[in-house]
């Protein structure tokens, strides 16, 4: 065979994805306060664009039958030179003001001012003060430190113990690997100086023991430990509870502790099984990560895209957008973009891929509302038990249902429910609480897993602690529903809801 280049001609189909798809996809994929974020980058960067104040919409609203107004973009390119083709009203007002801007003349200069910056003419934009920053446990425990009476020796080593205590509280490493990083810095600087590394003033153990105690000392209770049970005895002690049963049973009996053998641990200390699970009691208050009730993360605030009102007997759904900038094309461009002898081959490309890109933003806007109305009507229907009675009653949904319905692919409803939320009667859910899977009846129904783990829920709240549900009996009770679940299942959302089972739930 030999081998070499050549050249041939193949005639063949591809399929692409137009750019614009792919931005409309991005669209219906944005949370609502990303989309107000990418509405208002869109006006800064289109002329074409601008906002719709709601005085213009009702003026607009009051004009003559006879006018005819665009409401709707249409879905193909636009032809730069079809714009000249509307009729420029005449009653339209000279503009007479020296300080009015010339639009027509920054249109022509590449939309520049003469200050060389594009001038504001919007008013400024009000947002409501949020703190940037909030206290982390490194800061809090720096400042509990700096009121100490330390030295600038033991300044040095406690620094070296905070930056090493994560965000849970306990310290991450060794007091050995502790000593080490430290003295290591001691040497770097020892050599940056030229001085001799012999007899440098290194850090001991009985120091850094000394510095641990101080750590374990400051707020919050229980910072500094190695160990969940090291954690629990600095809180106890912080409670002036040293020597009592509870700081025993974590000293001295943490496995049988933690296995909830309330009998063992009475045989063995001469007390009540009661008395040991009073002081189990106490335990279970205690924090396992005190290191969180100062450097806790954000709080997250929840817009929902959709609401669900119930007027007269019926859910209703409304789009939540009343905070979205209204677009809508500027009339003076197009006026400016009529005259099409004023700009050549390169500025005509500008203009048309500027208008068009103007006019599908809108059309695209329109699209993803009421693709997330179709959504939500369909969710509602379905779920209509749920807002009813609760969510026991919530029905199994899949996204391909929904797609099927709607007449939409798969992957555009789950765009839709993505980190998309809803008001309802029922509170404020993530859209992807109506999705789950189901389980059949001997009726020949469906009922949503979520409805029968609200179920499971229900029944472990409402037991005798004394003589708590087994997985078997809760499948008894299920079945005696109509509900035919495996025990395996139970025990699976029972460990998905956070609930412990049967022996450990039990008390005395």
């Amino acid at each position: 065979m030999r081998t070499g280049l050549n050249q041939s001609v193949r005639l063949g189909q591809e399929l692409k994805i137009n750019p614009r798809l792919y931005q409309a996809m991005d669209m219906l994929y944005m949370p609502l306060l990303d989309l107000q974020q990418h509405l208002k980058q869109e006006l800064l960067v289109n002329p074409f664009l601008e906002l719709s104040e709601e005085d213009e919409e009702e003026l607009s609203e009051s004009q003559e039958d006879g006018e005819e107004q665009e409401t709707e973009a249409e879905a193909g390119e636009i032809d730069i030179e079809s714009v000249g083709e509307e009729p420029i009203a005449d009653d339209v007002p000279e503009k007479t003001s020296e300080d009015e801007t010339d639009w027509e003349e920054i249109l022509l200069d590449g939309f520049d001012t003469p200050g060389g910056m594009r001038e504001e003419t919007d008013h400024g934009e009000h947002f409501e003060a949020v703190p940037v920053a909030a206290t982390h446990l490194d800061d809090h425990l720096r400042e509990q430190v700096q009121m100490l009476d330390l030295g600038p020796r033991q300044l040095a080593l406690a620094e070296e113990f905070i930056g090493n205590i994560g965000d849970d509280g306990y310290l991450a490493t060794t007091l050995d690997d502790i000593l080490l990083g430290i003295n290591a810095s001691i040497e770097k600087a020892a050599e940056a100086a030229g001085r001799d590394t012999d007899d440098l003033p290194y850090y001991t153990m009985p120091e850094a023991e000394a510095m641990l105690v101080i750590i374990q000392r400051l707020d919050p209770p229980g910072v500094g430990a190695r160990d969940l049970r090291e954690c629990l005895l600095l809180q106890l002690r912080d409670k002036e509870m040293t020597g009592s049963l509870a700081e025993r049973l974590v000293r001295d009996f943490f496995e049988e502790l933690v296995a909830h053998r309330w009998g063992d641990v009475a045989r063995r200390t001469g007390v009540t099984p009661l008395e040991v699970q009073h002081a189990a009691d106490v335990i279970s208050h205690l924090s396992p990560k005190p290191g969180t009730a100062v450097s806790s993360g954000s709080d997250n605030y929840v817009m929902p895209d959709l609401i669900v009102e119930k007027v007269a007997g019926e859910y209703l759904v409304f789009t939540n957008d009343g905070n979205l900038p209204r677009l809508k094309l500027s009339k003076v461009y197009q006026e400016i973009a009529r005259d099409k002898k004023k700009f050549d081959a390169e500025n005509k490309e500008f203009i048309s891929n500027k208008l068009n890109a103007a006019q599908w933003l809108i059309q695209a806007i329109e699209q993803r509302r009421q693709t997330m109305l179709k959504v939500m009507h369909f969710i509602v229907d379905r779920q209509r038990e749920f807002f009813e009675k609760g969510v026991q009653y919530l029905k199994p949904l899949t996204l391909r249902e929904v797609a099927d319905v709607i007449g939409m692919h798969e992957s555009t409803v789950s765009r839709v429910t993505n980190e998309k939320y809803a008001q309802t009667p029922r509170g404020v859910l993530p859209l992807k609480f109506f999705f789950s899977s189901g389980l059949a009846t001997v009726d020949g129904d469906d009922v949503s897993a979520r409805g029968i783990k609200a179920t499971i829920e229900k029944l472990v709240s409402d037991e005798d602690t004394r003589d708590p549900l087994t997985d078997q009996a809760i499948v008894e009770i299920l079945e005696r529903d109509g509900i035919k679940i495996a025990r395996r299942t139970v025990a699976k959302y029972r460990d998905q809801l956070g609930v412990l089972s049967a022996r450990m739930r039990k008390r005395v």
